[in-house]
């Protein structure tokens, strides 16, 4: 919460411990734990280690009370005089959650009419929520990676105590609101190879539906049997009444599309190959698809893959008619490809429609139409299409529309599909990369059982997780610290980096 002019409590004016008090702390309790290693000659080493933990912990946390005493002490000397239309008021006192415990400390505080602040957390980079910056760091990482419930057990296990799971939500939105201005401003990496390579993919990870989050923001009633577990689901069952039975081709997780990009650029070596992935950077956002193809081009340009550097671009997509309009609005001059196995996919669709499924002849169909494919011969493909769809009875008409739709989507994308050339040419043909990706960034962690989110608090978790897959979370977590940091040297006040509401999805490339 940012401090303001609201009067300090009494029960938080404490007197500031010295140094020479919080030293002499710290003399006693290393005394006192070499006397009780010393002491613990009957113990296994499992036994000594479980004790040894917290007392480590312990001592770690009276260091970090004597460096905030220390700087506190050198703070009022050098500023015995609050600046200009401030007046002075405290030491007040805080709890610090910090990577090694809770720590107990005080601070000045300077205050007048609008608003007030703590001069010393402004100077040491802390802020209101009263989070380090360490602590914040790992919580989030581990958020990226598991559920935030697993994330306060693997901080319980490690720390020894763990910020609560709403905090944690707080501390991933609170660093969600950062991630944009960090993929702008992030530095294109150095080394790049002379072929620009971008992939693009969607993925549906499950989204909450009103009638969900009405049942579970609705006012229960009292929980006649509180200690019983199998009474409280029972009573869960009968206010959310029976679901219907799901048909044959029903969604059950009512799916909301997120777009991942893949960007990597591809080597020349000294025999004509080329060689890769080099600088592989993965984004991905629940905003619409053409934020997706807009941030492409905004890094692409950055990498010195312009529109006018002649330099090689490579787009691979699953032949989303969406996607193909946004490369063609912005990637003009790009190569565009369409992935090699969803268009033998399409293949296999036209072959059920022909021999029965499963058949020796339906593989052998296939095979044969795949290996023109990646003869260059798609023009045989689709005139082969038009000519088994004459020989089928006029009886079988959804089987003659199946097989015209496949045709149309090859002759539409005949000129994406010359793979004997790509393959000539050592380029991509398949979108191989960016489905990992999906697999690796979304999926295994946005479509677990029994997960439902809001599109707008999965972004910011997206997004951080793209920053960690990237290997950038150092440098992120330090562009937002020195972010905050010089706001609020500049604003006088002390912010927050735990939010309780979302971001809105981003906007950039849809206006």
């Amino acid at each position: 919460m940012e401090a303001t002019n609201t009067p300090v409590l009494a029960a938080d004016r404490v007197a500031v411990p010295t140094v020479a008090e919080v030293k002499d702390q710290i003399t006693q309790a290393v005394s006192d734990l070499v006397t009780w290693v010393l002491s613990c000659q009957s113990l296994t080493f499992f036994a000594f280690e479980q004790e040894l933990v917290p007392r480590v912990l312990a001592l770690g946390c009276l260091c970090i009370q004597l460096f905030l005493c220390q700087r506190e002490a050198q703070f009022q000397a050098a500023h015995p005089q609050p600046a200009a239309g401030y007046r002075r008021q405290g030491p007040v006192a805080r709890w610090l959650g910090t990577s090694l415990g809770k720590v107990r400390y005080a601070r000045t505080y300077w205050y007048r009419k609008e608003a007030g602040y703590y001069p010393l957390d402004v100077e040491l980079g802390l802020t209101a929520d009263g989070f380090s910056r360490v602590l914040r760091s790992y919580a989030s990482r581990l958020a990226t990676k598991v559920s935030y419930a697993q994330a306060v057990l693997l901080l319980s296990l490690l720390l020894h105590w763990s910020p609560a799971q709403e905090s944690i939500e707080g501390m991933v939105l609170g660093l969600g609101r950062h991630t944009a201005a960090w993929f702008e401003a992030a530095p294109a990496p150095a080394g790049d190879g002379e072929v620009l390579v971008i992939q693009f993919d969607s993925k549906a990870t499950p989204t909450a539906t009103e009638a969900e989050w009405a049942h579970r923001r609705c006012q229960r009633p009292p929980n006649p049997h509180p200690g019983s577990a199998r009474h409280r689901a029972r009573a869960a069952r009968h206010r959310w009444g029976h679901k219907p039975r799901r048909q044959k081709g029903d969604k059950a997780k009512n799916g909301k599309m997120a777009t991942i990009v893949v960007m990597y650029t591809l080597r020349k070596s000294s025999d004509g190959t080329l060689e890769g992935p080099v600088n592989k950077k993965v984004d991905a956002s629940y905003a619409p698809k053409r934020h997706a193809v807009a941030l492409a081009r905004r890094e692409a340009d950055k990498r010195g893959f312009t529109r006018t550097s002649g330099q090689q671009i490579q787009i691979v997509t699953d032949g989303d008619n969406d996607l193909e309009r946004y490369v063609g609005e912005f990637f003009p001059e790009a190569e565009h490809t369409i992935d090699v196995y969803h268009v033998v996919e399409y293949l296999w669709a036209a072959g059920e429609c022909l021999y029965a499924e499963g058949s020796a002849e339906l593989k052998q169909w296939v095979t044969g139409q795949q290996a023109a494919l990646y003869d260059g011969r798609a023009a045989a493909v689709i005139a082969e299409l038009e000519q088994c769809r004459a020989q089928l009875d006029t009886s079988q008409v959804s089987q003659r529309e199946r097989l015209a739709q496949i045709q149309e989507y090859l002759r539409k994308r005949q000129a994406k599909i010359d793979y004997k050339r790509l393959r000539e040419q050592d380029l991509e043909i398949s979108s191989g990369t960016v489905e990992g990706a999906v697999n690796y960034v979304i999926a295994q962690r946005f479509d677990s059982g029994g997960m439902r989110w809001i599109k707008e608090r999965a972004e910011a978790l997206l997004q951080l997780r793209c920053i960690e897959v990237n290997h950038d979370w150092e440098a992120f977590i330090t562009f937002v610290h020195d972010r905050t940091n010089a706001q609020a040297q500049q604003e006088h006040r002390n912010p927050s980096l735990i939010c309780l509401k979302p971001a809105p999805l981003p906007t950039y490339g849809l206006t």
